[in-house]
């Protein structure tokens, strides 16, 4: 017997749904149960903004074709195989109008990934169980530069959503020091996004040395809150600054993507003044698409301008700390210290303990 399919029109576009009452999210004590049929129409709900989010951008696919369910195996770097997995090269069999943006990857190889140009695209990726979409800071035109800082504020054991925002508060106070025009969003979990549009005429390195400058100020401006400590044992219960997201291939969920956790959460753009008010379980696939009927796109003046990354840069220079570790699947990264957990260092002074 043939799956039951559904046909939608995606601005002039077929778009075939198999298996659309497939339930993705089963149902909470809060929030009803999501079908994969829900999960394509949530995002067309939200098309001019997952666009704007997703657009010329290479992106990878996190998919759970299975659903998020209680036993699901995700795919990692050590284990392939398992039921949810992150796709960074072009689907078999897709449609000719998914079109692609080659990569290099910190190990020199390459892959052309998915490379949104319009809503259906965004559409057949959700049909062949994308849950979030991992766009990369770069535009197809140019990707060795990227246009976009991202400062990823992420709770450690012990500290939580609302510690979060007391740091973004802080981080507000920070870009208007700066120059610079910040968009936040939540992480569809604990954490706090901010994203700021910058000239596409620096490398990740710099990047990267860039959202390590800022972390650095925020712990200065914050001390015992927050930490640019990239080993946990260091971190403690404060708010972790991960500089590392603006690596070459690390990327963070996009704006308006649905997370996978119980009750569909999604990555929601905020207005800095609501910050405070909001909890991230608000905002879900059940939810959000009237939110963005009544409010709109709470990024979309994210691209009028350009910032330079000079001022961050400056500081970073300044700074007589230097750089700091990268991911441990990186190769050796000119400029970077000693990559050895803390703990395991035997070079390291007994009296730094």
């Amino acid at each position: 017997m043939a799956s039951e399919a559904t046909t939608i029109d995606v601005d002039g576009r077929e778009l075939r749904v198999s298996s659309g009452s497939r339930v993705i999210f089963p149902e909470t004590d809060r929030t009803a149960a999501v079908t994969k049929l829900d999960v394509v129409k949530y995002y067309l709900s939200v098309g001019d903004g997952i666009m704007r989010a997703l657009r010329e951008r290479p992106v990878t696919l996190e998919r759970w074709p299975k659903g998020v369910h209680d036993g699901i195996v995700v795919s990692t770097r050590e284990r392939g195989g398992g039921d949810a997995f992150f796709q960074k090269r072009i689907p078999r069999g897709a449609p000719d109008y998914v079109e692609t943006a080659r990569i290099a990857f910190p190990s020199g190889r390459f892959a052309d990934e998915v490379c949104p140009t319009e809503l259906a695209v965004v559409g057949w990726c959700a049909q062949m169980g994308t849950i979030t979409f991992h766009p990369w800071p770069v535009r197809r035109a140019d990707v060795d530069h990227p246009d976009e800082l991202r400062i990823d504020l992420d709770p450690q054991p012990g500290t939580d959503f609302d510690d979060a925002v007391r740091v973004a508060g802080t981080a507000r106070e920070l870009l208007r020091d700066l120059g610079y025009v910040g968009f936040p969003k939540t992480s569809g979990g604990r954490g706090v996004h901010i994203y700021v549009r910058i000239e596409p005429r620096w490398t990740f390195t710099d990047v990267r040395h860039a959202a390590i400058a800022f972390g650095r100020e925020l712990e200065r401006r914050l001390p015992g809150e927050v930490t640019t400590k990239w080993w946990k044992e260091e971190r403690g219960e404060r708010i972790f600054v991960d500089y590392n997201q603006n690596a070459r291939d690390r990327t963070i969920a996009s704006p308006y993507s649905i997370r996978p956790r119980a009750g569909a959460p999604v990555s929601a753009p905020v207005e800095w003044d609501e910050l405070p008010a909001i909890r991230p379980e608000d905002f879900t696939v059940a939810t959000m698409p009237a939110r963005f009927a009544e409010v709109g796109d709470l990024h979309a003046t994210i691209d009028d301008v350009h910032h330079s990354l000079q001022p961050l840069l400056d500081m970073y220079e300044k700074d007589e700390a230097g750089d700091m570790p990268y991911p441990p699947d990186y190769p050796k990264m000119p400029g970077e210290p000693k990559r050895v957990q803390p703990s395991r260092d035997r070079d390291r002074p007994r009296d730094e303990d």
